[in-house]
């Protein structure tokens, strides 16, 4: 029988009690946290946990921030299912969807409110809201809290309410360097970091048993050949600008390269330099070219003939003011493109091997979840398209609200129909952009397919989290060969390997005050109709999971020949730098 959590505002039976969890609450409780633990190890119940010991010791209320209205709905109807709240208290959701006017008056309803980040931001700002009543403050996803986001807005507003309210940010993958790092700890106010890896002795025995395997795909040479008269023209264009210092970049043609030369030449404009005029044309110019290519090569036909039919619907229904995408679109090239791809069928490598790998899943597990994960949303229409009649499945796509060129995206309401279709099983594949990526407990992924590979080691951790959740699973990351697809996927891997000695760092910065489980008095564990204190309960498990050492070392010793030899002289640049305090400080 499992340990469950006990808490006089928390139902019985509904947490499962993990001594790392505990551990988690009892720094939350102490100061405000950076709470980074992997994806699918119970971020959430902490949150709980740390709500539940606040509103039993103080008489505020408690906000928890969601980036999106699925996760908000989660949230709230997670909340309502373990939260014990006295009679005449209650749990509310406030997103966009409900008119500001119906807001107003209705947050001091409520003890618990779970809402969207734009919403609390508008409605502190308009007096609507009143921050000074809120004693704990939790943001989930807590990674999003950079610039000028309204996350991070939220966290200035609500210290300059009440500056000894605790907030909690918590999230699996808070950015690869220092000041990634840094920057959430600022704009949320937080003092200290818990950080835990699924390597730790704490941790292992509930990490999931997830296999994560690159399959490189070669690219049809049919594919190659229509992608070069593209990118013959975008070198050229960076040819050009990389001779007026605008891109400055060695190496391939990259997304972030052509961003940061539009940015100089946006800055170049607000000097009134005539040069820049042109360079920000045809910089849009090559950013089309790029994004048309990278769909050639890595996605196939159907995304990039999706793409070219979404710029002629954009630019019909604006038509003046698009001048720039009017050229583009009338270059003979992209004609020339655009009457091949109408005719043709997919015949990329990856919808080959996406087919396959579904039909073993569907014939191995026929009850089973998966999920494909792409970047655009013409390549998740495509991808349904070319699944949809492999016997035994049911896909469906999952995107965000936005509109995006005369493409609606979905409702809320639409969202939260399909991810409960899913998880009842009238769908069976999840295709899904972005918005799929982060948070969202979906009990039983057995497979997620990575159509292409991520830059971002955020979107990568936050994407290979959907599968394995409750059992073991599979992650599959499709890589074109020779494309991009391949540096996207070296890029992620280093700057994951860099997050966790980023976060260490940035936490041996901060104050970080942790007493020894001090903060747990109130929370209690069953176990087979015992039950014991929760502090004793991580006692018993840091003695019961801690790694024995060997208790003899057998690595070879190897003698000096001579005693000129043993102590021999130490090169300069393998002595321990000035001011160095340890080992980390040498990545």
């Amino acid at each position: 029988m499992r340990p469950m959590i006990s808490h006089p505002l928390l139902v019985d039976n509904e947490i499962e009690a993990r001594a790392y969890q505990l551990e988690a609450t009892n720094a939350s409780l102490a100061s405000s946290t950076l709470l980074v633990l992997p994806t699918a190890m119970g971020k959430t119940a902490v949150q709980w946990m740390t709500i539940a010991e606040t509103l039993r010791s103080t008489n505020g209320m408690a906000l928890l921030l969601a980036p999106t209205n699925a996760l908000v709905d989660q949230q709230h109807r997670g909340l309502e299912r373990v939260m014990n709240l006295p009679d005449g208290e209650s749990i509310a959701r406030m997103t966009g969807s409900i008119p500001p006017a119906k807001r107003k008056g209705s947050w001091e309803e409520h003890r618990i409110v779970v809402a969207t980040p734009q919403v609390v931001r508008n409605d502190a700002k308009k007096g609507i809201l009143d921050l000074s009543k809120v004693s704990i403050l939790v943001v989930d996803e807590a990674h999003r809290a950079t610039g000028n986001a309204a996350v991070a807005q939220v966290g200035d507003l609500l210290i300059e309410a009440n500056e000894k309210a605790t907030i909690l940010g918590a999230t699996a993958s808070p950015g690869w360097n220092e000041s990634a790092v840094e920057e959430v700890c600022e704009r949320l106010h937080l003092e200290g970091i818990h950080v835990r890896g699924s390597d730790e002795p704490m941790l292992k025995p509930y990490a999931s048993n997830l296999d994560v395997e690159e399959i490189r795909v070669p690219v049809p040479s049919e594919i190659r050949q229509m992608a070069r008269p593209l990118d013959d023209w975008l070198e050229a264009i960076v040819a050009r600008e990389r001779r007026l210092g605008h891109y400055i970049r060695s190496g391939m043609t990259t997304m972030g390269g052509l961003n940061e030369a539009m940015r100089r030449v946006q800055s170049a404009i607000e000097r009134e330099e005539n040069m820049a005029y042109r360079s920000a044309g045809d910089l849009g110019m090559a950013i089309r070219l790029y994004t048309i290519s990278n769909l050639l090569v890595c996605q196939g036909i159907a995304a990039s003939r999706e793409a070219i039919r979404r710029m002629r619907g954009r630019l019909n229904q604006k038509g003046k003011g698009e001048r720039k995408l009017r050229e583009f679109l009338e270059d003979q090239r992209i004609q020339n493109l655009e009457n091949t791809l109408e005719n043709m069928e997919e015949i990329h490598s990856k919808v080959s091997f996406s087919r396959r790998v579904i039909r073993q899943e569907i014939a191995r597990n026929p009850e089973g979840r998966m999920i494909i994960f792409a970047n655009y949303r013409d390549t998740v229409s495509a991808i349904v398209s070319f699944i949809n009649d492999i016997p035994g499945i049911n896909p469906t796509p999952f995107i965000g609200q936005a509109n995006r060129g005369g493409n609606d995206g979905m409702s809320h309401s639409e969202q939260i129909k399909r991810l409960d279709a899913f998880r009842s099983g009238e769908y069976n594949v999840l295709v899904a952009t972005s918005v799929g990526e982060e948070g969202l407990d979906i009990p039983r992924a057995d497979l997620v397919l990575f159509y292409e590979p991520v830059g971002s080691e955020i979107r990568t951790i936050q994407r290979r989290g959907r599968t394995g959740r409750h059992d073991s699973g599979s992650v599959y990351v499709l890589i074109a060969q020779e494309t991009r697809d391949e540096g996207a996927t070296a890029a992620a891997a280093r700057r994951e390997e860099k997050m966790l000695i980023a976060i260490k760092r940035v936490k041996n910065k901060r104050h970080s005050f942790n007493p020894d489980l001090t903060m747990l008095s109130s929370f209690t564990v069953t176990q087979e109709n015992n039950v014991m204190d929760a502090s004793d309960f991580v006692a018993l498990e840091r003695e019961r999971l801690r790694e024995e050492l060997e208790e003899k070392d057998e690595t070879p010793v190897l003698e000096p020949e001579s005693n000129d030899d043993e102590f021999p002289d130490i090169p300069p640049e393998r002595r321990r730098k000035r001011g160095q305090s340890g080992l980390e400080e040498w990545y």
